[in-house]
């Protein structure tokens, strides 16, 4: 089972998920799932509908846009980094957070690594799946790597020509 780290008041700590991410051809298990964009928009007014916890997985080609209105009914939404060198989802995580107002667990799934962890954290999300299975104590000395940031972002931190003055 894969590391799971979220982040809480400030906190890495390692945590239990209670999420299980379905694929398109399987069926539905008991309990919370996380589901495609596609396959939420088909099935996923039931299953809000009997009470089940329910995450979306939106890849880095999708918009996370066509979820405007089913936000305040999620769980989740699940940003899969296809590699390191796509930044797609940052952008996603910046839009659910800015520009919708999503204040729900944004986590990061597919590519993720340590060493993007501060700018994953900047953008918004908050919940991380480690692809080299990093413990939550590397992954928070990666994040604060950096001490000054130039410019402004999700995380609300002050950039560096602020704190000169």
């Amino acid at each position: 089972m894969p590391t799971f780290i979220r982040l809480i008041e400030g906190r890495y700590e390692t945590a239990e998920d209670v999420f299980t991410d379905v694929a398109d051809e399987d069926g539905l298990p008991d309990g919370a799932v996380i589901l495609s964009l596609t396959r939420f928009q088909t099935e996923g007014d039931a299953l809000i509908g009997a009470g089940r916890s329910v995450g979306v997985r939106v890849t880095a080609d999708e918009a996370v846009e066509d979820l405007a209105y089913d936000l305040p009914r999620l769980a989740l939404v699940a940003l899969v980094f296809p590699k390191y060198r796509d930044g797609r989802a940052y952008s996603s995580a910046a839009l659910l957070r800015e520009r919708l107002g999503y204040g729900g667990e944004v986590r990061a799934v597919g590519d993720v690594l340590r060493e993007q962890a501060g700018f994953m954290v900047r953008c918004g999300i908050d919940a991380f799946v480690p692809a080299d299975g990093s413990s939550p104590e590397a992954w928070a000395a990666a994040a604060g790597r950096f001490r000054h940031v130039y410019q402004r972002a999700v995380d609300a931190r002050a950039p560096a020509y602020e704190e000169r003055r």
